[in-house]
């Protein structure tokens, strides 16, 4: 059966991987992100079935757009993967209090907001919702602490979805990525050195794949898991064990 899909941060790195996965399996799917070329060039590459809506998601504004589009036809999975950084090294209150408020909207806040403008919406029973949190969360990350700490309010965010959405047989987890390379969060910090060293970092000696995240996220929404709700689940190689 064609399930809708929708998709945060879906025109590149771990969001593009988790939509090209439900795409080629033939879903329906909707990616959300703000650069529309990004977004234009991930569903060119997908096919029909794929479709892309310009909106800034830590914005009300932005969760009432998609909100228009896709709750008519309800939605069967969301994965929230919008997410990143623009911390760097505050020097005064002023940037801090800057970098604190931009992390947690891009990370918390566009989850957040789109879950809620489709939560009347989701399939029932049936529906998962998935979010794509990061091990930053458990090892404290990011220049002021800031990114780190906007991915651990996605636990207890998490925890209370599975909770309120559990009676209807909506299933709500959280996947915590290591060490993608692949992304573009990295940056220039990119190097032979950084790499290396986040891969020794692993127990298994390895950096993870864009796939080993949308493997996981494509049975998170499948009905093999169905009675997986309320869980952190790390895909980290063991550089955080669970806990």
């Amino acid at each position: 059966m064609t399930r809708k899909v929708v998709v945060s941060g879906g025109g590149s790195g771990i969001g593009r991987a988790c939509a090209e996965w439900f795409a080629a399996r033939g879903d329906e799917v909707f990616v959300v992100g703000r650069r529309e070329i990004n977004l234009r060039n991930a569903t060119n590459a997908m096919g029909v079935h794929t479709h892309y809506i310009v909106a800034d998601l830590s914005t009300v504004t932005g969760a009432e757009i998609v909100r228009e589009r896709i709750a008519p036809e309800g939605v069967d999975v969301i994965v929230c993967a919008a997410g990143g950084t623009a911390a760097k090294n505050p020097t005064n209150l002023k940037e801090i209090a800057h970098e604190w408020s931009s992390d947690l909207d891009q990370n918390l806040m566009t989850s957040v907001l789109l879950v809620e403008a489709l939560r009347e919406n989701i399939t029932r029973p049936g529906g998962r919702v998935i979010g794509i949190g990061s091990i930053g969360a458990q090892l404290g990350s990011g220049y002021g602490g800031s990114y780190g700490a906007a991915k651990a309010a996605m636990h207890g965010w998490m925890y209370w979805l599975a909770q309120n959405l559990g009676e209807d047989g909506v299933t709500a987890n959280l996947v915590n990525p290591g060490f993608i390379p692949e992304t573009e969060f990295f940056g220039e910090r990119m190097n032979s050195d950084f790499y290396n060293t986040r891969v020794q970092r692993s127990l298994v000696k390895r950096a993870g794949t864009l796939n080993d995240v949308a493997d996981t996220v494509g049975f998170l929404a499948s009905a093999q898991a169905s009675y997986i709700t309320g869980q952190i689940i790390g895909v980290s190689g063991g550089t955080v064990l669970g806990r």
